[in-house]
């Protein structure tokens, strides 16, 4: 076997972890379009988000990088990790926007532009390298502690082993916070603000049969909670970078294109954004015209015969096509799009499929397709080395959003840039010791960004994730969906499968499922949708300070069966539902911390929290203690 193998790599290549606020775990998918579901939820006994930890494993490769097999501590292969990760999010430019958008793209200046020289170190959380090795070890010397925000201890997780070698890594505990107490006023560029989201490098050294093997290095980002379980984008970021190497060659673009596996997700997933969007419900969801998924319309659409023809046809008109030349917010996904609070009537206001995606539709429109089956995805364990790698390559990516980066939730638009990658999947690193510059000069130009020995070709702790929003819950409640209050939908939506808009409550699905009650009443309850976000209230500043103390208290939407009665079949048979949703009360020591920061003085405090129980119901209060900052739409999404 030694023989056979002549190289080692670590996957995922790309490894996605998420923040909670709980001692409970649970593992990353590794299956695409099948979510993990922990046991007893995805909160503790306590109401605390449990954590999404990743898992990462070596793989064996022969003479021509083809995989052989997995090597495991089982299998006497003796594996030691070396994990760095850091936050470079206060020390890095401010979000503008994408810096890819030709003529479009804005420079950027610093973040914490007041800091200068060597006390710009003090921005960056880094707890160093850790190097772990053997089966199932744990404990205090794995934690990725000892980073500071200027004197501010921020632990960022911890890293362990399981019975067969492999790390698990954990990410932080979802803490935001100011070193002045300042309140945060703004969705991405909050100075004086730390998170504890993070990303870097995943590295290990193999002995295995006498050799000794240098692993094909990955990374980790550990990102913000997924509210959405089980939900995925309509263009997900794996769509994004198969684009990308279809685009350059790097891969092939479908030669034959099958319904149910490259036309079907794209139709789920506009139909299933229903459960986190009340306009995505009224147009595509249960009972619609327009519900692709109800099976006569399923059955019509997956036809290739000419008879279909028309319908498909239709479908795919309706389709927003990439790199189109005019404004067309008519058409669909209805997202915003990545210059959306930047510029009016540009085609990029919204967001439109990938070219590859769009290609594929028009062959199927035009009856250039073969209908396939609609299979249940496979167990892990039973999939050959080769398709355990293809699924380590896809889930971690399409479990993330692929737009529109504004700047995001999880990762953002250097995705979508070739000189971002070595090779498809795996993203270039910086050679090990060399940490990512976070100096470009006074203002980050496209042409710096995007150029040689810029910030996208080659990364290192902490560079994934410093393009994001710092805080990550003040952008999570800045960027919703609807922002022309005029229009008939709450259309369009910025990430509804990761940041719900509006959603089916725990109250209704009881009186949904209530067997005693009538078809006529029980469907009352399905269209009634309520506020992701409604117990934050409706002011801007206020609205984001508080999501900063209590994301956790927020329901997440969990997919339920709907008891069958009756006769109709107007109604479905899985529901997403919010759950889990904390009680919001006035004693949540995070919360009275916040107001704390925010308002500065008791009896200011007792103030406010008069007034933030009468913002909830959209209520202005004079006295109103705290500054309120009204620029354009870009503060307010």
């Amino acid at each position: 076997m030694s023989s056979t193998i002549q190289s080692v790599a670590i996957y995922p290549p790309l490894g996605i972890a998420r923040v909670g606020n709980s001692d409970e775990y649970f593992m990353a998918s590794e299956i695409p379009g099948q979510p993990s579901v922990p046991e007893n939820g995805y909160k503790d006994a306590l109401g605390r988000v449990k954590k999404q930890a990743v898992r990462f494993r070596i793989y064996g490769l022969d003479a021509d990088g083809k995989v052989v097999k997995e090597l495991k501590a089982s299998d006497n292969a003796a594996i030691t990790w070396r994990v760095h990760v850091a936050n470079r999010k206060a020390g890095w430019y401010q979000f503008m926007n994408a810096l890819d958008l030709p003529g479009y793209s804005i420079p950027s200046a610093f973040r914490n532009g007041d800091v200068s020289g060597s006390n710009r170190s003090q921005l960056v959380i880094d707890p160093g390298s850790r190097t772990i090795s053997g089966k199932d070890v744990s404990g205090p010397a794995y934690k990725l502690d000892g980073g500071k925000f200027f004197d501010i201890d921020v632990p960022l997780g911890e890293v362990k082993t399981d019975g067969d070698g492999r790390l698990i890594l954990l990410g932080g505990e979802g803490k935001s916070a100011s070193k002045t107490n300042a309140p945060a006023v703004t969705f991405a560029n909050n100075d004086g603000w730390h998170d504890d989201v993070s990303d870097g490098t995943i590295r290990a050294t193999v002995v295995f049969e006498g050799q000794t093997f240098e692993a094909k290095p990955a990374m980790v980002a550990v990102t913000p909670p997924n509210f959405g379980q089980g939900l995925y984008a309509v263009v997900t970021m794996y769509d994004v970078v198969h684009d990308l190497y279809v685009r350059n060659g790097w891969m092939q673009k479908p030669a034959k294109i099958v319904f149910y596996e490259h036309i079907y997700p794209i139709l789920k997933r506009t139909v299933d954004t229903q459960w986190v969007n009340h306009g995505f419900y009224m147009l595509f969801g249960q009972n619609s015209p327009s519900d692709f998924t109800e099976k006569q319309i399923l059955a019509r659409l997956s036809d290739p015969s000419e008879s279909g023809r028309a319908d498909r046809a239709r479908v795919f008109e309706w389709y927003r096509e990439p790199n189109g030349a005019h404004y067309e917010p008519e058409k669909i996904p209805p997202f915003y799009g990545d210059t959306f609070g930047d510029y009016d009537a540009l085609p990029s206001v919204d967001l439109p499929l990938t070219a590859t995606q769009y290609e594929c539709m028009k062959r199927w429109a035009d009856g250039d397709f073969s209908t396939g089956t609609l299979s249940t995805p496979p167990l892990f364990e039973n999939l050959d080395p080769a398709a355990q790698i293809a699924a380590l390559n896809k889930a971690p990516l399409e479990e993330c959003l692929g737009g529109p980066f504004h700047p995001g939730i999880e990762i953002t638009w250097p995705f979508r840039n070739l000189i971002f990658w070595q090779e498809p999947f795996r993203i270039k690193i910086l050679p090990e010791g060399v940490l990512p510059a976070d100096d470009y000069g006074p203002l980050l130009s496209p042409a710096i960004a995007l150029g040689p020995n810029g910030p996208l070709d080659g990364s290192g702790p902490g560079s994934l994730t410093r393009w994001m929003g710092v805080p990550w819950q003040t952008d999570e409640a800045s960027c919703l969906s609807g922002y022309v209050p005029s229009l008939y939908l709450a259309l369009p939506s910025f990430w509804a499968a990761r940041v719900p808009n509006q959603v089916l409550s725990s109250d209704s699905f009881t009186r949904l499922s209530d067997s005693a009650m009538n078809d006529a009443q029980r469907l009352k309850h399905l269209d009634y949708r309520q506020d992701w976000l409604r117990d934050l209230g409706t002011q801007y500043q206020s609205k984001i300070n508080k999501m900063v103390a209590r994301w956790h208290e927020l329901g997440i939407i969990v997919q339920h069966p709907l008891p069958k009665t009756g006769t109709t079949d107007w109604l479905p048979e899985q529901v997403w539902v919010e759950s889990d949703r904390g009680g919001f009360t006035d004693d949540d020591p995070t919360y009275k911390q916040v107001l704390e920061a925010e308002y500065a003085t008791p009896q200011l405090v007792a103030e406010a929290t008069v007034l933030l129980k009468s913002v909830a119901g959209d209520q202005e209060s004079p006295a109103r203690p705290v500054r309120e900052r009204r620029t354009f739409r870009r503060d307010e999404r």
